[in-house]
């Protein structure tokens, strides 16, 4: 090599020095730096790296627990309507579907046979007291001679009880004129109680007969309905006595009932648990209940299928919390996470007593001021620290809409 060649090599070398220089420094200085930051990160404490989750701040609660039963409405009153006489049907005096008051007239019936039977009734009782009065004389002058002896006794006798039987006749013959009136009267069909009636089984100048087997039409009182649900009798027995305690205490033996549709929307005004059946259905171990419920706009019909909801205790001091934050252990036992004063994740068993609009009545294994996790706990074990994400919030204490409200927003 030459020496021009070998003096710019040196020359290149001693230009790139410094940037070699400036290269190294940067390496060690990462080199360096990195178990700087490891070091910060291990003193950060377990609140900023535990698990993220969402608490909720439990507080104690008055609930009143509720069951729903099935069941069906059922008229209040039904009547059908059955001529008392017989004759031709002259004229229906009534729309089909029309409100009637008992009294409103419905069918007329054809009845100049009927006023003829009136007036022949009339005149049989104007004979027999005609009758009864020469009787009552004559009775009277057989008194007068039987005095002086001028008559024998069986004769006066006689007279006596000519008497009394054309009383008697007047009585029979006064009942036969009543007879026929009211048989008059009932040429006019009348409603026999107030309600809604329905279509007309017979037209006008149809042949009907007294007290037939078919009905003429049907009258449904709608307000109030009936309505009649079946629930088991283990069930009964137990809200019998809850109930009946709750009203000593109270003063009041009114069970409230509140009917639902197949949708869940309200179906009527609150109405009253009416009574019980007095026996059991052996098959099935159920009892009927009869509820009360008003129906002033009549938008419910006999038959129809609902849903009544009627409270059966009262709990105090318990915890209602939403069901997706109780777990289970394989064996099926119920459990939740609560985060402790060291923050931490502890499981805590619970016994829950019922399902109530969406969560679970919880009586035992939490108490008021615990911290329960309702979200993320599925990256959670016992112990572990965790990391609370949403400013928890007190529950208000008996207020089950306020419960529902604290539920949604830890969902979101």
């Amino acid at each position: 090599m030459s020496d021009r060649s070998l003096s710019s090599t040196h020359v290149g070398l001693r230009a790139a020095f410094p940037l070699i220089i400036l290269t190294l420094a940067c390496v060690l200085l990462t080199a360096c730096g990195e178990p700087a930051e490891a070091q910060s990160e291990a003193r950060q404490g377990p609140a900023q790296a535990g698990v993220p989750v969402t608490v909720e701040v439990l507080s104690t609660e008055t609930v009143t627990l509720t069951s729903t039963l099935q069941g069906r409405t059922r008229a209040y009153r039904t009547s059908e309507i059955r001529p008392q006489v017989t004759g031709l049907i002259e004229d229906r005096l009534f729309e089909e579907g029309d409100n009637v008051k008992a009294g409103d007239p419905l069918y007329a019936i054809e009845s100049s046979e009927y006023r003829a039977e009136v007036a022949s009734a009339a005149a049989a009782y104007e004979r027999s007291r005609a009758t009864a009065l020469v009787a009552e004389q004559n009775a009277k002058r057989f008194a007068s001679l039987a005095e002086i002896e001028a008559i024998s006794t069986q004769q006066k006798d006689e007279a006596d009880a000519a008497v009394a039987q054309s009383r008697a006749d007047v009585s029979m013959a006064k009942a036969a004129l009543e007879r026929a009136r009211i048989d008059l009267e009932r040429a006019v069909v009348r409603a026999p109680i107030d309600g809604t009636i329905g279509r007309s089984v017979v037209t006008q100048g149809a042949l009907v007969t007294a007290n037939q087997s078919a009905a003429l039409a049907t009258i449904t009182q709608l307000d109030p309905l009936y309505v009649d649900l079946t629930a088991s009798a283990e069930d009964v027995m137990r809200w019998r006595r809850q109930l009946q305690s709750e009203a000593q205490s109270s003063g009041s033996g009114a069970v409230p009932v509140t009917l639902s549709g197949k949708e869940g929307q309200p179906l009527s005004e609150k109405g009253r648990l009416e009574f019980s059946e007095v026996s059991v259905d052996e098959e099935a171990g159920t009892v009927i209940l009869r509820a009360i419920v008003p129906n002033p706009d009549r938008l419910l019909l006999p038959g129809l299928f609902v849903r009544a909801t009627l409270p059966t205790a009262i709990l105090e001091d318990v915890m209602a919390v939403p069901q997706q934050a109780v777990l289970r252990t394989p064996r099926g036992e119920p459990y939740v996470f609560v985060v402790n004063e060291e923050g931490m994740a502890e499981q805590r068993p619970v016994t829950i007593v019922q399902a109530q609009d969406g969560q679970w009545i919880l009586s035992e294994g939490v108490k008021a001021g615990d911290r329960l996790i309702t979200d993320g706990f599925q990256r959670v074990q016992p112990g572990a620290p965790v990391r609370v994400t949403n400013p928890p919030a007190d529950r208000n204490s008996g207020t089950r809409a306020a419960a529902g409200a604290s539920t949604g927003a830890a969902a979101h």
